[in-house]
C-alpha cells in the first residue's frame, strides 16, 4: 500500500520538501474534504487486506510515510 500514492489520488498535494541521504522528507497539503477522502480510501485499503496481512501492511505504512 502506497499512502503517498491514496493522498494524491484523494486530491491532496504530495511535495517533495528535501531529500538527506536516503531519507526522504514529504509534506502533504489540502483540504478537509480531500483529507476526508484519504482517510475513507486508506479504511478501505486496511478493510481489505487479509488477516494475515495486517500486521505487515502496517509496517508497510511505516517504512512508507519514513523513507518514501
Amino acid at each position: 500500500m502506497n499512502i503517498l500514492k491514496l493522498a494524491g489520488d484523494a486530491g491532496m498535494l504530495v511535495v517533495l520538501d528535501g531529500r538527506i541521504g536516503c531519507t526522504e522528507y514529504r509534506s502533504v497539503h489540502g483540504t478537509l474534504d480531500a483529507f476526508q477522502c484519504f482517510v475513507r480510501a486508506l479504511e478501505s485499503a486496511l478493510a481489505n487486506a487479509d488477516e494475515s496481512d495486517g500486521p505487515e501492511c502496517r509496517r508497510e505504512l511505516c517504512a512508507e510515510s519514513s523513507s518514501s
